[in-house]
């Protein structure tokens, strides 16, 4: 029986205990579209960066299924969604009233792609950094491989490969990359890259219930969830995570994290490592 605190990760429980029960779903009895995957796309202010021919491209390739989520964009984001929506096939769009911020955003999308039915969800960048085909790739290694629950992109320059960083965001990012490993005690190179995918398991239900408590440094406290578990759900052990180096990404201006930002995610990391790392309370002799 599921166990979470509070109300707003009812729902969850709720999830998690119907997959509990049912156990793995029937391939043969979920029709095909509710057996694609759902990857969510978070939105604010993205008008002049989104480019709809190349999210279609991708959506019309019937591989995958995008939910966009509008974080309460201020600008004409949303008429370019719904153009995006109205031409092309497998495209869904989650309107926030009002702007959450990019963690948030995403995590009411991974529950919202949940609740779809999807096998497989996960997030990336609106961008497009990552090009599309890469995507792709990620989920070919996750479909083929059931042992994995976790496949994550990483910016890694490499011959061969075409991987253009701006010199100071590469240097800070592996600066961060570093504290984000002694966090996690985990050997991975980039937590930050936008583009992450996942197997629907309780356990990532239940690490998706509750809001994270930082927006600019998330992804390293979901992986953190799903490492080490929770009252309702077993740790996903780190086998079951993959990292895998892209052959292409290319840096996009128009980012929205600046110095101010970085210096409140390293105070973030700092936060997270005493949440994730401390030890746990002992009961009381007597204690349910």
């Amino acid at each position: 029986m599921c166990r979470l605190a509070g109300s707003s990760p009812a729902r969850a429980c709720a999830l998690i205990d119907a997959m509990e029960e049912l156990g793995e779903p029937e391939r043969g009895g979920r029709s095909e579209e509710r057996l694609v995957p759902l990857v969510v796309v978070p939105c604010y202010n993205e008008e002049q960066r989104l480019d709809i021919e190349r999210f279609g491209a991708l959506a019309e390739s019937e591989r995958i299924r995008l939910l966009f989520v509008n974080d309460g964009s201020t600008d004409d984001t949303g008429r370019v969604l719904t153009t995006l929506v109205t031409s092309s096939n497998g495209v869904e769009v989650l309107e926030l009233p009002r702007n959450v911020g990019k963690a948030e955003a995403v995590r009411l999308g991974l529950v919202r792609a949940v609740e779809s039915g999807a096998p497989i969800v996960g997030y990336y960048d609106a961008d497009l950094a990552t090009p599309p085909h890469e995507l792709l790739r990620l989920l070919d290694i996750l479909e083929a491989k059931p042992d994995l629950s976790v496949v994550t992109a990483a910016r890694v320059a490499l011959l061969g490969r075409d991987i253009v960083r701006r010199a100071t965001r590469h240097y800070l990012g592996r600066f961060f990359a570093t504290g984000a490993a002694l966090v996690l005690r985990q050997r991975i190179y980039d937590t930050q890259c936008g583009a992450k995918l996942f197997r629907v398991t309780p356990s990532f239900v239940a690490a998706t219930a509750k809001p994270f408590r930082s927006s600019w440094i998330f992804d390293v406290e979901l992986i953190g969830r799903l490492l080490r578990g929770s009252d309702s759900a077993e740790p996903v052990p780190a086998s079951a995570f993959e990292e895998i180096p892209l052959r292409e990404w290319h840096h996009v201006p128009g980012s929205k994290l600046g110095v101010r930002e970085m210096v409140r995610a390293l105070v973030d990391l700092l936060v997270l490592e005493l949440q994730l790392n401390r030890r746990p309370r002992k009961r009381r002799r007597g204690s349910p």
